[in-house]
């Protein structure tokens, strides 16, 4: 991805100082920030990086193991993976509690950061308070789409120890009214000041340019609104849409926001997916989906090499018989991976050993081949290994070796005239939806660093580069789910919603080759809430539960129903 902006390490040191024995002398560090130099810029850093790369619990289990995979991008469940791919659709507590916790653990970053610089604040400044509004904006869009009704209103108030939980439609409504607010504020400024009042270097996603914090808080109104548009009760989403469409939102590659990478960062500050890859060996590995390598090598979409390495091969990949599968069972489980390798285009040969076992021979590192979402327990001796892609090294690059990691995507001028075509699809804004959704499509090769020459061939002869009349929505959503991609949160969100991608959505039924979970097979709709709430916040939580329904995975978001 091209970035024009790096990452800048801000560690706000106080200056220690040290007696002498008559106290004349004081040593002072000449780096140290002193007090009356202490500004909102030592702390809008720490509120970004916190948010969109945490540390690598929650980076792994709540990311890794639940939303990139909910989203259809990622699989484990191959041979050597230390799970299967049904891993996340059963339940279990620790892996929840970890995503829990990381939202709201979050909650005192963004609280202070807007306490800090709101009216009266110790460092009032409406033009930073403009950021910590849209800051707090993106936190809460991804908390409640994670989990549903979570603590918004009461939130941060010191003088409330169990905050209750809001409805969705309340907390969409305030996200709106928030982002309204800190557009208001920005009105035509450009930074949040001079010397230390200026966000700078210290604001990761814009270097402290406030036109483009006006821009990406106004396309992310057009996102919760589209988002919220249909569901009961949710009589301001299309007024907010019509008020987005008709501002400037997020319109060339300056404009994407995105958050890098720092390689000299603990992963247990701020993780990547290299501190996953590359700390456990094989068995925390994970797969690129048949999903996403599919819909890329069908339409001739150049991010294919972006997004995947080809399968490793091999002239002699055995598939091992359980001794528990009968002959017939051998035989559709065999055969079904088998035809995933058919239905990518790989070519491969199979043979049988003497123990009556296929043996495959494919070329090294040629096909990309995905993995199929959502194997069972008894396929991983099947899926071997050597069979699928796995994630390109630009995504899981591990820290201080030299190389580019790729950053986190916060929201992207893609996926602004995506949203965009969306929005004229449902007869929204006054623009051509096929020209919105082309320039969506060339933003998102863009982003992905794809030549300029591959990209307008993409445009010119793929038959998903416009939009025709036909699965004309399908399109616009598939799109904005592929531009999300290492984006689980928000790709999974967009499933949920639309309905796209229809394989991915409607769930699985095949009990010999899928894991059904906690669902029965059926499509993951949120999180479960973590154990802190039932323990510290109970009668709250219990309202919470009466309104929306079970603390299950199946039950669906206010915006989904």
């Amino acid at each position: 991805m091209k970035l024009t902006r790096y990452l800048i390490a801000i560690i706000a040191v106080f200056g220690l100082t040290q007696c002498t024995s008559d106290f004349e002398e004081i040593n002072k560090d000449p780096n140290a920030i002193l007090g009356d130099q202490i500004s909102a810029k030592y702390f809008i850093t720490g509120t970004q990086v916190q948010l969109f790369a945490p540390n690598r619990f929650p980076y792994w289990r709540a990311q890794l193991i639940h939303a990139d995979r909910y989203a259809g991008m990622f699989c484990f469940g191959f041979s050597g993976s230390w799970w299967s791919d049904e891993l996340g659709y059963t339940y279990n507590s620790g892996y929840t509690d970890a995503a829990w916790d990381y939202f709201e653990g979050y909650n005192s970053t963004i609280n202070t950061y807007l306490q800090l610089t709101e009216p009266g604040g110790d460092l009032e400044n409406p033009l930073t308070y403009a950021t910590a509004l849209i800051m707090k904006s993106m936190f809460y869009q991804k908390f409640t789409d994670t989990f549903g009704q979570v603590p918004y209103s009461e939130s941060g108030n010191l003088e409330i120890l169990q905050p209750k939980f809001d409805a969705q439609a309340d907390i969409y409504q305030g996200i709106i009214n928030d982002l309204t607010e800190a557009m208001n504020l920005i009105g035509s400024e450009s930074s949040t000041g001079v010397g230390t009042e200026d966000l700078g270097e210290n604001d990761l996603f814009y270097g402290g340019n406030l036109q483009q914090w006006k821009k990406l808080a106004n396309t992310l109104k057009l996102k919760v609104a589209l988002r919220a548009l249909g569901a009961s009760g949710a009589t301001f989403a299309e007024q907010a849409i019509n008020e987005a469409m008709a501002q400037p939102l997020l319109s060339d590659e300056t404009d994407n926001c995105l958050l890098p990478k720092d390689a000299l960062i603990d992963q247990w500050n701020s993780s990547c997916y290299g501190d996953v890859w590359y700390n456990f060996g094989v068995g925390s590995d994970w797969t690129v989906s048949n999903l996403v390598i599919n819909y890329l090598q069908k339409n001739g979409d150049p991010r294919l090499s972006k997004y995947a390495q080809p399968a490793v091969g091999g002239s002699e990949i055995t598939i091992p018989k359980p001794e528990s599968d009968s002959n017939e069972l051998y035989a559709k489980r065999k055969n079904f991976i088998l035809a995933a390798l058919t239905d990518a285009g790989a070519e491969f040969t199979e043979t049988t050993n003497a123990q009556g076992e296929s043996v495959i021979s494919m070329a090294e590192n040629t096909y990309y081949v995905g993995q199929p979402v959502r194997m069972g327990s008894r396929m991983p001796s099947y899926a071997r290994y050597e069979f699928f892609s796995k994630p390109a090294q630009y995504i899981i690059q591990a820290k201080n070796e030299g190389a580019d990691i790729a950053p986190e995507i916060v929201l992207t001028t893609a996926e602004s005239y995506l949203m965009q075509a969306h929005a004229v699809l449902l007869g929204y804004g006054s623009g051509t939806a096929n020209t919105l959704y082309r320039e969506g499509l060339r933003h998102a090769l863009l982003l992905w660093d794809v030549e300029e020459a591959d990209v307008e061939d993409f445009l010119a002869s793929s038959p998903m580069a416009n939009l025709d009349g036909a699965n004309d929505m399908e399109k616009v959503v598939v799109q904005r789910w592929l531009a999300n991609y290492t984006e689980g949160f928000e790709a999974w969100s967009i499933v949920r919603k639309n309905g796209y991608p229809a394989s991915l959505a409607e769930g699985i039924s095949d009990f010999d080759i899928f894991g059904p979970g906690n669902l029965n097979g059926a499509y993951p709709q949120r999180m479960r809430y973590g154990s802190s709430p039932y323990s510290t916040n109970n009668d709250n939580l219990q309202q919470a539960l009466s309104s929306q329904g079970q603390d299950i995975q199946a039950t669906k978001l206010w915006w989904a129903k």
